[in-house]
């Protein structure tokens, strides 16, 4: 495996794994919320978020690792892509981990990616535009995409590792 996409719900531990599986690997670490977010949360466009994951993968001969999961991007990132992994942690770790996260980084206020100024805050936390809220919403829909896209005949290609624990997700890293 050379070109891989590790996904999961918001708090899963994507980045984590994916920056020690692509150490582990010598590939490439590509992160889309990098990519995506801008300064002061403003979102890239499209077309310019699509271009800068194509320099990635372009820049990437040896291969890749991929942290996230925007469906607008499937179309291009799982073209050639090898596996899939899916951190398909239980409802609860992922809420107690989103929570645990958010108020660590609003304490901290340290910025959350590289290349944006965002940190997390106390009220941003509480609102609507909480990844707390973000992972309530989405934790159950995120697990009916996977286990679909999975039997997906368009997908046949990708070899599909589902980890669902932490157990499991350590266990993985050090067969590696």
């Amino acid at each position: 495996m050379r070109r891989m996409n590790v996904v999961g719900t918001s708090a899963s531990g994507k980045t984590t794994f994916s920056r020690v599986l692509a150490k582990k690997l010598g590939l490439n670490y590509i992160e889309l919320d990098d990519l995506f977010w801008l300064d002061d949360w403003k979102e890239t466009p499209d077309t310019e978020f699509f271009k800068k994951i194509q320099v990635e993968i372009e820049n990437s001969s040896n291969g890749y690792v991929i942290d996230g999961n925007y469906t607008r991007t499937t179309y291009m990132t799982w073209k050639e892509i090898d596996a899939v992994i899916w951190l398909d942690l239980p409802f609860s770790i992922n809420l107690l981990q989103s929570i645990k996260r958010s108020v660590v980084r609003a304490l901290s206020k340290k910025k959350i990616w590289e290349n944006s100024n965002n940190t997390e805050n106390l009220s941003r936390i509480f609102s609507q535009k909480s990844i707390i809220w973000w992972m309530i919403k989405t934790h159950r829909k995120n697990r009916k995409k996977y286990l679909a896209r999975m039997k997906d005949p368009q997908y046949s290609h990708i070899t599909f590792i589902r980890l669902s624990s932490r157990q499991q997700i350590q266990q993985f890293l050090d067969r590696i």
